[in-house]
């Protein structure tokens, strides 16, 4: 493990204690305990970057990379539903004005719950594509469109739901209860079951003019600014879905015997050890050579977010496997913590970017830098 990771600050004992042992009872109830997420957003742990000026932590990207990792090793959905928020505050971070910043993120620190709504039935990795409309109707917006797989939207008291404003783009702050607005939970999803993965309707829903934000920018930054963190966010995850695997698979194999002698001394499964941790390694320095570049403000922020949630959610996906394949029978129960990472490594590659999308990016990237060294 890293020298950050040995280092466990009093946030990622305070989770620990928390969680506990009990990610196994809510990924087979597919339900998270709205009260410990409400005392999580409390503490501010929900979105640890939110500055102190409004209520938050004031985490760099590393410190707060660290502690969504310790979450990811516990719990996929609880993580999930810390990205969202996250994502959320992000949002309210980056676009909004002052007197919006005080109105909307002091909340979040406080026990309101958020997410954040992109995807769409015909606008999923083309985001380009979405139809949701946000109007102007005096001081009024009326926000009509369709948002799908909204993680911790089953949750959630508030949504920041992107959408088309006049010729550009904007997102809006949508209270839940706000009339026209419809949550339906995803029924029985693969990976990260508890994490209130929802589709959301919006239907002439009708909203002070003041809950828009970034009101007639160009819609790649409104997507760049939240996914980025999200990205990053779901790349942290994954270390922690390596690391717990990498604590599975070590354990069961130096305690189970076969063959007159522990399972790790049978150099096949010691070769599954060594990839676990080279897996760990790799997805854990992309992250924090991520994370230090957001925290540096470099212009290749985006990019850099991009290839640690790509190598992490890989390395994540591969190293979920091999823990599998070392556990075998005693990591295939629903529930169990390798069962859980099998099934929520999966989702990484798709969310917030699939691998293909990643690739493309990446790929402009590669040849944008080829262009400027000629």
């Amino acid at each position: 493990m890293t020298a950050i990771a040995d280092r466990p600050t009093d946030e990622i004992a305070l989770v620990t204690d928390l969680v506990a042992d009990q990610a196994g009872k809510w990924d087979t109830t597919g339900r998270l305990p709205e009260p410990l997420l409400r005392e999580l957003g409390e503490l501010g742990l929900l979105c640890a970057q939110v500055s102190t000026e409004h209520g938050g932590l004031g985490m760099s990207s590393l410190r707060n990379g660290e502690l969504t990792a310790s979450v990811g090793s516990l719990c996929g959905s609880l993580r999930s539903v810390q990205t969202s928020h996250g994502m959320a505050a992000w949002s309210i971070q980056r676009l909004a004005d002052p007197g919006q910043r005080e109105s909307f993120l002091r909340p979040l620190t406080s026990g309101t719950l958020a997410a954040v709504g992109f995807s769409e039935p015909a606008a999923g990795s083309d985001l380009s594509a979405i139809r949701t409309r946000i109007h102007r109707d005096g001081d009024q917006v009326v926000v009509d469109g369709r948002k799908m797989w909204v993680t911790g939207a089953g949750y959630a008291d508030l949504l920041v739901i992107v959408g088309r404003y006049g010729d550009h783009a904007a997102a809006v702050v949508v209270p839940t209860a706000t009339p026209g607005v419809r949550i339906d939970r995803v029924a029985d999803p693969v990976g990260c079951r508890a994490a209130g993965h929802a589709d959301v309707r919006l239907d002439g829903v009708r909203l002070p003019a003041r809950n828009v934000l970034g009101g007639g920018a160009p819609l790649p930054l409104l997507v760049t600014t939240a996914l980025s963190y999200g990205r990053l966010s779901i790349a942290w995850g994954c270390v922690g879905i390596l690391r717990a695997c990498l604590a599975a698979a070590t354990s069961h194999a130096t305690t189970r015997r076969q063959s007159g002698k522990p399972l790790a001394e049978h150099q096949l499964v010691a070769r599954h050890l060594a990839e676990l941790l080279v897996a760990e390694q790799i997805a854990t320095r992309q992250c924090e050579h991520a994370s230090r570049a957001w925290d540096a403000g470099d212009p290749d922020t985006a990019v850099t977010a991009v290839l640690a949630k790509h190598v992490s959610a890989e390395q994540a996906t591969r190293g979920a496997a091999t823990a599998m394949q070392v556990l075998a029978s005693a990591g295939a129960t629903d529930g169990h913590v390798v069962a859980r990472a099998h099934r929520d490594a999966k989702l990484m590659k798709i969310i917030e970017g699939t691998d293909e999308i990643c690739q493309l990016v990446l790929a402009d990237h590669a040849i944008a830098r080829s262009r400027r060294t000629r």
